[in-house]
This record gives C-alpha cells, structure tokens and sequence, in this order.
C-alpha cells in the first residue's frame, strides 16, 4: 500500500429529488381520486365505514392532524399518547406473558419450565371458574373445577405452580375475579416461604366479574373493602405488585366498539379510584395499583388508536382526580382477540394474531399475550404455545419492534384516529358517570345492553357476508378438520383436588383475618395462608359468606359462531349417515360464461358445510336438467349470466321440475327486474342467492328443509 494514500473524495451534495414537482392540494387529489370513479359515488366507494361511526378516509393528510390536541407531546410526557416510558421499548421490551389455562398446578409448572427458557418474561397465571367463585374445590360444584384454568386452593399449590420461576425477577400476571385478596394471600405466602418477592399484578376486578358471570360471590362494598386492604398491604410490603385489574376484553369479548371499551374501561377504573380513596388510599396510590387489560381486535389501524388513546383518557381522568404525573400513567396489558377466533380453518387464527399482537406492540403495551391459535377449542399444548410465543418474539428481535419509539407515531391516519377514540368514549364516559358511574350503569344493564346492540349489527354483518371471517363465512376450506375438545373429566378432578385440600388447619388464623382492617387485613391473611388457610377460607373470612350484587351478564362469544354451529350441525349428519346436503351446479354455457356465479355459489355453500357438484357446464337445459336430476342433489343452483338467464332460467327450471319436483332450485344472482323475477319464480324458482342475501339465514333454512342431509 501506498504510505500517502489518496484522500477520499468529498460526496457530492445532497440533492433534493422533490424540488422539481409541485406537492398537489387535497382538492387536487380529490378531483383525480374522484374522476377516477367514473360517476360511481366517492363517499361509498373509497370511505369506509366502521360500527365506530368513525369513517376512516382514503388519505389522511398532515394540515388534518396538525392541530390535534397531542400532537407535539413527547413519549413519557403526558398525556402519555407515546407511550409511558420516554425511551419506550429501548428501555425494556413489552412482556411476553402467555397464558397458562391449564388445570392443575403441576400442569403450569410443567408449562413454565418449558417455556421460560424460551422467551416466556412473565407468569400470566389463570384461576379456574371455582377460584374465581372464591371457592375451595370441595365446596365447588364439579363442573367449575378445572373449568378456564388452574385450581388453586392453598399456598402450596403456587409452590407447585411456580417452582420453575425466580419471583425476583419474573411478574406474575393474574385476574382473581371480584376478590384478589385470597389468591393474593396465598402467592405472597408461597413468595414469603420461598424468600421471594413479589412482581406483577395480582388484581381485583370485581365490575368485570359482575358484568361477565351476572352475579358476585361478595357484596360489592366487601369486595372494595379487600381491593383496598390489599393495595395498602401491597404498598408496604409489595411495592412492585398491582393489585388491580380493569378487564376490558370482557366487553370486547361481547362484540363491543372500541369507543364502548375505552369507556367502559376508564369508568371502571374512575370507580375503583373512588372505592380506594373512600377508604383512606391517596389517588396517586391508587391509581399507581391499576392495570387495565385490552383485547387487540380486526381492525389494525383502530386497534392502534385505542391502546393510545386509552393513556390519553386515562391521563386526563387521574389529572382530574389531582394524580400525579407518575399517576397519570396507564399501565396496559393486552391480549389478542377471542373474538375474532375460529374453530374451522384455526391456523388462520395464526395470521389473526399476528396482525392483532402487531397492533398492541404498535400502540405500546407493556405486557402481552397472544392467544393460542386453538384456544376456541381446547387446552393449549407445547405447540400452540409455542407459536403464540414465537409471534412476540419475532416482533421483538427479527422486526426491532423494541428499536423506534412509538413507532405509530406521526402517522396522520393513527393520530387522527386516536383523536376521534378519545373524544368520543369521554363523551360516552360522561354519560357513564351521568347515571351514577360504572357500578350503576352495569346494575341497570345499561353497558350490556348497548353492546348487545353492537354485537347484534356485527352479527348481521357476518351474515350478510359484508364482514368476511377468512375460513368460515369466506372461502372455508372443506379439507380442514374441525379441532376437536380434549376432554376433561371435572368429577374426578375434584376429587382429586380435594383430596389434596385440607380445610380447618389455621382456624385461629383465620380468626384473625376477619378481625383486622386495612394492611393489617390483609398481613393477617398472608400469615393464614402460611398457616394452611385454604382460599374459601380467606374468602369467608373476608366477607364472601353470602352472595353479592346481581345484574345481567354479558354474552360473550365469537363472532365465527353462528357458521360454526351450520357447520358441527353438517359435521354431525356426515358423521351418522356419510352423506352431507348436496348442491348441484346447473351450470349452463361455456367456463366464461358461468365461472363467476359457479364459484360464488361453491363459496356461499360451502359456508354451511354444504357439499357442492361441480362441473364444466352443460350446452343445452336438456343436459344440465338429466344431470342434475341424476346427481339426486336436494338443491340445484343455475350459474350463467344476466344475459342469458331469461332465455335458460325458465327452461332448465321446469325441465328440473318435471322430473324431480322436489328439488329446490336456486337462480345464483338478483333478477334483472320484478318481472323477470316472477316468470323465474312461475318456473319453479324458489329462491336467488347473491352478495346482498343473507348468507346466514338462507343457510339455515336449506338445512332445516333438507334435514341436515340426514334423513
């Protein structure tokens, strides 16, 4: 080499590759997007329109979201719409907190200690239906033990449950239902026994339970007299636990709008923060123990204005309250969706949670779970888990969704969509606290009914096919086997349960619990549970004896249900006879000419689980009305065009008739006129399927008139 080598060149100067166009107006835009249409309507071609009532626009520009009221805060500043932490995910990446709905304790650890050496940063815990009923396993009735997750009833079930996990340093995420208090007291002592501390959220949710299961195991004065004697508790000897929980997949569960969810939430959490100060917590302690849990729903770009605009409303409610800044802070747990899971074709349920994780990570969760892709139907094995654990990990280390700081961030179209979330559920939260606040809007059914209401416009949605579930509604695939339940045998898991529960251990201990107040309470039930106290112990001892408020629940579901049961309904005949309903395809003229209609007909049965004939089409109505006849199809479908339809429609129907007078036939496509309509009809038409029908309902009465194919 060279002892002087020569100097690098300067680079040239940047270029500005703009500066020789002209940036075009909206209006400018308009008019091309416009004349592009063609005279179609500009409104109801490029505008979309959501159950929100929030039109989400073609484009959205920067003199639109210039003056929004956020735009131009930082991240970690309020109103924290950027995300809690100034750094953002650089600082700590979300947790990856998977579920563990598994039955029994020993089944948990086993789950922990596979999944923790492989990405799992949090033990998301989940109680099972006795549990959460405050119930010892021998006091519960047989079907709620095992049911929706673990059995726990002492202490030394957390030993098993979570011998894999350093509580120094892993969280432990669990929703106790309307009382955290006993659950809690048994982790710490497990914790306590162990010389471990305690991280996470172990939380209350008392007005999630109410509205999901309609009734309390406990008054719910006595349930805020727990939430607070356990965030006092919490604060001297737990400072890294939160304590409660505002669970608002329970209405998104029920087919909610996000509005209604962002309300529903922040007034819950409004209500506790009253509950905790009435009895002696300072706002800032209170809200510092309050961790609300949102689901992560279809509709990407919403989803992510709901996570930020949630930090927004939230920030300007404990502002109100005279909250600290540090107060001010949302602290979010997100889930991707039940709701939008399916039973058929469930590996597409992969790709859903993929975009719906995408969203939480996006609007800046700071823990999560993503949902097994089996989850509708059974228990998640290693293999769901470890799928639904992969998509978190790969967002983190293969996308460097722990590298940009709010990275929705300056988006015109998620900044005005968080703007409009925001102003439109604190109109709705307003109305909430107009009738009393959240406790009383959910005793009045008031809540449950509007999203009732919602649930009920989603459902038409689905029905009518505006709204597509890829697998179900929309192109099913016939090949796929239903995932079926793993049974569980819930008699002799109690059995076994309670054979391994020894009640009446610490009775002087328990003593103690009901006789003490605030921290004190609560200290006393954790040495209780050192003592052997058994959950239903605590919980008596702490109010649970008699029943609490009632009102009416919730109905969650998912929104695939209303095909699945067409399709067990098809599943269950092919099973006892080997035969499903049969759909021919009259299809009449060369494959151009019938294609279309063939192929839509093929999808809107195939919905149903129906089996649909196919062929290449017929040249003459003789043809297609003999092979029809001869396929002994119940149901015969004509596939050609408008154009032709008036000379066939009529011919191929009558010749059907006359031969097999009892087959239904369909005309695939809307008759050109009423007249039209009536000739169709005259020749034996009985019906017309086409994108605005109902797909749904049509479904339905074909196989109510068929027999399910099972006669």
């Amino acid at each position: 080499m060279a002892d002087n080598p020569t100097p690098c060149a300067e680079p040239a100067p940047a270029q500005d590759l703009f500066s020789g166009f002209t940036a075009p107006s909206y209006q400018e835009w308009y008019d091309e997007a416009a004349a592009s249409l063609k005279g179609a309507p500009f409104d109801k071609r490029v505008i979309t329109k959501t159950y929100e009532g929030i039109d989400i626009q073609p484009l959205y520009t920067l003199e639109g979201a210039q003056n929004l009221p956020h735009i131009g805060t930082l991240p970690g500043f309020a109103p924290f719409v950027r995300g809690a932490r100034a750094q953002g995910y650089l600082a700590a990446p979300w947790l990856i907190a998977q579920e563990l709905p598994l039955p029994l304790p020993k089944d948990v650890a086993e789950a922990l200690a596979h999944d923790i050496p492989r990405g799992q940063t949090a033990a998301n815990l989940v109680l099972d239906e006795a549990a959460r009923a405050l119930l010892d396993p021998s006091g519960a009735d047989a079907a709620l033990v095992g049911k929706g997750g673990m059995s726990v009833a002492t202490a030394k079930d957390f030993d098993t449950a979570l011998a894999p996990a350093d509580l120094d340093k892993l969280p432990v995420f669990l929703n106790a239902g309307a009382a955290a208090l006993p659950a809690a007291a048994l982790l710490a002592a497990s914790a306590k026994s162990r010389g471990k501390s305690l991280l996470g959220c172990v939380g209350a949710d008392p007005l999630g339970a109410l509205a999901k299961d309609g009734k309390l195991p406990l008054p719910l004065a006595a349930a805020y007299n727990s939430m607070a004697a356990l965030a006092a508790w919490a604060g001297e000897n737990a400072p890294g636990l939160q304590t409660v929980w505002v669970n608002a997949s329970v209405w998104h569960d029920a087919g909610a709008l996000a509005v209604q969810e962002l309300a529903y939430a922040l007034a819950t959490g409004v209500e506790y923060m009253r509950a905790l100060a009435d009895r002696g917590l300072g706002v800032n302690t209170a809200a510092g123990h309050i961790r609300f849990a949102f689901s992560s729903g279809r509709n990407f770009y919403m989803e992510i204005a709901k996570f930020r605009a949630a930090r927004i409303l939230w920030c300007q409610a404990v502002r109100e309250f005279g909250g600290s800044a540090e107060a001010q802070k949302m602290r979010i747990h997100g889930r991707t969706s039940a709701w939008t899971k399916t039973i058929y074709d469930p590996y597409v349920n992969m790709l859903r949670n993929t975009v719906e994780a995408f969203a939480a990570a996006m609007g800046g969760v700071e823990s999560l779970h993503v949902a097994h892709f089996d989850e509708a139907a059974r228990l998640p094995g290693e293999f769901s888990r470890r799928v639904s654990r992969n998509v978190q990990i790969v967002l983190q280390e293969e996308c460097h969704f722990t590298q940009p700081v709010d990275p929705s961030g300056g988006s015109f179209t998620v900044e005005t969509l968080t703007d409009q979330l925001a102003q439109a559920a604190w109109k709705l939260f307003q109305a909430i606290e107009a009738e009393g606040g959240m406790a009383q809007a959910i005793l009045k059914g008031l809540p449950q009914a509007a999203v009732a209401d919602v649930a009920k416009k989603k459902a038409a949605g689905f029905a009518a096919r505006r709204d597509v579930i890829v697998g179900v509604n929309m192109y099913p695939n016939m090949l796929e086997k239903r995932l079926e339940p793993i049974p569980l045998d819930h008699a002799a898991l109690k059995a076994e349960r309670s054979a391994m529960v020894a009640a009446g251990k610490a009775a002087d201990k328990v003593a103690a619990v009901a006789n003490a107040s605030g921290a004190a309470k609560a200290a006393a039930a954790v040495e209780a549970a050192l003592a052997g106290a058994t959950l239903g112990e605590l919980a008596k001892a702490l109010g649970a004896a008699g029943a609490g408020e009632t009102a009416q629940p919730v109905r969650t579901h998912r929104g695939a249900e209303p095909y699945e049961k067409l399709r067990d309904a098809m599943e269950a005949g092919l099973k006892k006879t080997g035969s499903r309903i049969k759909v021919f395809l009259a299809n009449m003229g060369p494959i151009p000419q019938h294609k279309p209609r063939a192929d839509f007909t093929t999808g809107f049965f195939q919905a149903g689980g129906f089996e649909v004939l196919q062929n290449n089409g017929h040249a003459t109505p003789e043809e297609a009305a003999d092979a029809a006849v001869a396929s002994g199809a119940p149901i015969v479908v004509i596939c050609s065009t408008d154009a032709t339809y008036p000379g066939l429609a009529p011919r191929v129907a009558g010749l059907i008739k006359a031969k097999a007078p009892q087959a239904e036939i369909i005309l695939a496509g809307m008759p050109a006129s009423d007249e039209l309509a009536a000739q169709y009809k005259e020749a034996g038409v009985a019906d017309w399927i086409h994108i605005r029908a109902n797909c749904l309902d049509m479904l339905t009465n074909f196989q109510k008139k068929h027999g399910g194919g099972h006669a």
